[in-house]
C-alpha cells in the first residue's frame, strides 16, 4: 500500500484519522492538552469536509454520556479528553465498560490537580484503570495513528471500549512524519460497523442495557468482563499482525509490548508511551542495557513481559505516575505478576516527569547506574 508521509501536528494525525475512520458522532468537551484534536474535527465537520454528527457539550460528563447514548444505539462514535476531563468522566467510564460498549476515546495524558498543572504524566489514566477499558501506549505519532485504527477494530470486534493513550504536548504538539491512511485504505482493514441485532438499542427489536443487577448477578457480570478483557491479549496480537500487513508496517514488535537493545541485557529498563524515546537515545551508551515498552497496559501483558525479562539480574520500573502510598501502579502490577511465576530480581521503581517535568539523558543515565543497588527501593527523580 504507497502511502504518503505528513509533516503534521499530533493533534491533527489523531483528528485527521479519525476523520478518515468515519464515525457517526464525535461528542467531546475542550481541556488542555486535548483541545487541538477536537477542534480539529469541529472545523472538519463545519468545513464540510467531514459528515459525522458532531455534539458540543457542556462538560466532559455530557460528553461521554453523549457518545454512551450514541454507541447504545448502534452507532460508531468517538470522544477526547484529558486529565480533570476524565476524572469527571469517572462514572460514565465505568458504565460505557459495563455496558460493553465499543467506544474508542483518546486520552492526552496529563498531570491532575492539586496543585494545578496542565503537563503530561500519567496520573490521569492510572485513576481509571480498573474501570474496564482496553488501554494502549502510544510513544510515536506514527503509533498514535495506527493505535487508533486498531481501537476501533478490537472494540467492536471485542464490544471493549478502548482508550488510546497519548502524551500530552509531548506527542499531541510536537510535529513529526506520519502515514495517514485515507478512508478507502482503512476499510480494507476495518470494515463499517453493523453490529450484532440484539446488542444495541432498536424500536424493532427491544432489549434492556444497563439493568439493574442483584447481588445475585452482579458478581458474574465483573467475572465475564474480567474473563474477555484477558482474552483480547492474543486478539490483539492478531489484529496487530493483520494490521502491519495491511499498511505495510515493518514494525517487529506483537502490539503488546516492544523489545530494544541485546539479546543478553544485564539490565531492562521498563516504560510506558514517549519516555521511550529518551530512554532509547540513552542507551546507545550503554551496549549491555536493553528497553521494555509496554503497549497495552490493560489488560496487563505479563506472560509478554516475562519472556523478555526472565531470568534478568536487575530491572528498573521507569513511569510516569505514582500510586500514593504505594508505588508506581507499572511497577506493582508487575511485582504482582513476578511472585506467580519465579523468584524476584532486583527490580526498582523510579518516578520521573510528574507535572510534565522534563525527563533528560542524564536522568536515565543515573537510574541505570542506581538499578545495579541490590537495595529495592521507590524513588522520585527530578534532575
Amino acid at each position: 500500500m504507497k502511502q504518503v508521509k505528513h509533516i503534521l501536528e499530533g493533534s491533527r494525525a489523531i483528528s485527521q484519522t479519525i476523520k478518515n475512520i468515519n464515525p457517526a458522532v464525535i461528542s467531546a468537551y475542550p481541556i488542555t492538552p486535548q483541545t487541538h484534536i477536537v477542534e480539529d474535527l469541529a472545523k472538519l465537520k463545519a468545513n464540510g469536509a467531514a459528515d459525522y454528527e458532531y455534539v458540543r457539550a457542556e462538560s466532559e460528563f455530557a460528553a461521554a454520556s453523549i457518545v454512551l447514548g450514541a454507541s447504545a444505539t448502534g452507532v460508531r462514535t468517538y470522544s477526547a479528553t484529558s486529565s480533570q476531563g476524565l476524572l469527571l468522566m469517572t462514572e460514565v467510564i465505568f458504565n460505557i465498560a459495563g455496558l460493553r460498549l465499543p467506544i474508542v476515546m483518546t486520552c492526552a495524558n496529563r498531570s491532575v490537580s492539586a496543585p494545578i498543572n496542565i503537563w503530561n504524566d500519567h496520573s490521569d489514566v492510572m485513576a481509571i484503570r480498573d474501570a474496564g477499558w482496553i488501554q494502549l501506549f502510544a510513544a510515536t505519532a506514527q503509533e498514535m495513528v495506527d493505535s487508533h485504527i486498531l481501537a476501533y477494530k478490537l472494540a467492536e470486534k471485542l464490544n471493549l471500549p478502548v482508550m488510546v493513550n497519548v502524551d500530552g504536548f509531548i506527542l499531541t504538539h510536537s510535529y513529526e512524519a506520519v502515514l495517514i491512511p485515507t478512508a478507502k485504505e482503512i476499510k480494507k482493514y476495518l470494515p463499517a460497523y453493523r453490529p450484532a441485532r440484539g446488542t444495541y438499542l432498536d424500536p424493532n427489536n427491544p432489549v434492556t442495557l444497563g439493568a439493574f443487577f442483584t447481588p445475585a448477578h452482579y458478581l458474574e457480570t465483573r467475572e465475564n468482563l474480567q474473563a474477555d478483557l484477558l482474552a483480547s491479549l492474543e486478539v490483539i496480537k492478531t489484529e496487530y499482525r493483520l494490521l502491519k500487513k495491511v499498511f505495510g508496517r515493518r514494525n517487529t514488535d506483537n502490539g503488546l509490548v516492544e523489545y530494544f537493545g541485546p539479546r543478553k541485557p544485564e539490565t531492562i529498563l521498563i516504560a510506558l508511551g514517549s519516555v521511550a524515546g529518551t530512554i532509547q537515545e540513552t542507551l546507545k551508551k550503554y551496549p549491555k542495557v536493553g528497553l521494555l515498552k509496554i503497549k497495552v497496559y490493560r489488560p496487563f501483558p505479563i506472560k509478554e513481559i516475562l519472556k523478555v525479562i526472565k531470568s534478568l539480574k536487575n530491572i528498573a520500573v521507569i513511569e510516569k505516575a505514582i500510586s500514593l502510598g504505594q508505588a508506581g501502579p507499572l511497577y506493582s502490577d508487575l511485582k504482582a505478576g513476578l511472585v506467580k511465576n519465579y523468584s524476584l530480581p532486583n527490580i526498582k521503581n523510579y518516578i520521573v516527569g510528574l507535572g510534565g517535568r522534563d525527563v533528560t539523558v542524564k536522568m536515565i543515565a543515573k537510574i541505570i547506574k542506581d538499578s545495579k543497588n541490590s537495595q529495592p527501593k521507590i524513588k522520585f527523580i527530578g534532575k
